[in-house]
């Protein structure tokens, strides 16, 4: 997993399509935005087959859409995911991210500022279609006092409700996070639970790892690097730990002045954290240095924890279905159905089960 999937691949699920077609209420100018930056793409999406037949198609591109066409038809036939039009289109975005999303939260919480939507419930940002719209969005939120991050996206789901193109943004990723991301957004439209992100992402993501193993294993490639994974692994727990530390600061109330001292010096403590640790561990390895070297506030740390949280709690569903798609999906889908608390009581449960059998087989 290379930089782009950690601090790139919040993806805008595009309910807001849906929700304006549907005549939502709320904000009728941003949902008009989005019904044309949705229908810019549909009009100017071409067939996969025919751009890899045009004589006049880069080779290179030719290569990695023929790619992007034997995934898709992987995932149908051997991850069971849904058979449809998505991702045998393509368009050339002219740009380099098809959205931008807004994050914010209070200057004092590292709680989101919510985005409640009827058709996905309430999200942890907004998304544009044109960059200087998300800027001007985020400074009026900014003005209100509220910290705010502008972040770049590659590639969104719209859910099923059309037929989701590969786009130009894509091709800069290397070949497992072109595969994974059809996996993973394929995903979204078998099974998603209205307003639950971590429910929603650690699922996909879990499709996305063992989805990638599965399509390695049948062409006889090695699975990838693991180390990769625990940089990231490492790095998002190093975030994690400074949004708890500042979550603390945030309780403790003790006066906006001394509050402001206390998240400046916990976020400049979290730069020399983080020096210490890469040293250590990856001291050839400067991945995340630009990251940590820009501006940091509450809501640049929003995105991380959101794709992760109960992955091993798939896995662990995974083992319990025999490896066997089908049987897992309904599990994931007996899950969705349960209310939101008694959900994450039974993914806790799973969570543990999956400790104790990692627990056991080291003994």
């Amino acid at each position: 997993m290379t930089p782009s999937r950690t601090l790139l691949r919040i993806r805008l699920i595009c309910w807001m399509v849906a929700a304006a077609v549907l005549g939502g209420c709320a904000d009728l100018r941003y949902y008009a935005h989005v019904a044309h930056g949705e229908s810019a793409l549909l009009l100017q999406r071409r067939s996969v087959k025919k751009v890899i037949a045009d004589p006049a198609t880069d080779p290179k591109l030719a290569k990695r859409l023929s790619l992007s066409q034997e995934a898709r038809q992987f995932a149908s036939r051997q991850l069971d995911l849904p058979d449809n039009r998505s991702y045998t289109y393509y368009v050339p975005l002219h740009r380099p991210y098809v959205v931008w999303n807004v994050y914010a939260t209070p200057r004092f919480s590292v709680d989101a500022v919510l985005q409640c939507f009827p058709i996905a419930g309430c999200v942890a940002y907004r998304g544009w279609f044109d960059e200087s719209m998300a800027k001007v969005s985020a400074e009026k939120l900014q003005a209100k006092g509220d910290d705010v991050y502008v972040s770049g996206v590659p590639a969104y789901s719209t859910l099923g409700w059309f037929a989701d193109p590969i786009l130009s943004s894509m091709m800069r990723w290397d070949d497992d996070e072109l595969v994974g991301t059809i996996f993973h957004e394929l995903a979204h439209q078998l099974i998603y639970v209205k307003g639950d992100t971590g429910f929603n992402e650690s699922y996909a993501m879990f499709v996305e790892s063992q989805g990638l193993k599965t399509w390695h294993r049948s062409r006889g490639e090695p699975e990838g690097d693991d180390r990769d994974q625990l940089m990231d692994d490492g790095f998002t727990q190093l975030v994690l730990d400074l949004r708890d530390r500042l979550k603390k600061v945030y309780a403790s109330g003790p006066g906006d002045a001394a509050m402001a001292a206390d998240k400046a010096r916990e976020i400049a403590d979290f730069r020399v954290r983080y020096a210490t640790w890469r040293d250590k561990n990856w001291p050839n390895d400067h991945r995340y240095d630009a990251w940590v070297a820009r501006p940091i506030n509450n809501a640049t740390l929003l995105p991380f924890g959101l794709y992760d949280q109960w992955v091993q709690a798939f896995g662990e569903l995974f083992a319990q279905s025999r490896g066997q798609w089908p049987e897992f999906y309904a599990r994931v889908r007996a899950l969705a159905g349960q209310p939101k608390q008694a959900r994450d009581d039974s993914l806790r449960a799973l969570m543990r089960a999956s400790k104790g059998a990692a627990s056991g087989s080291t003994e």
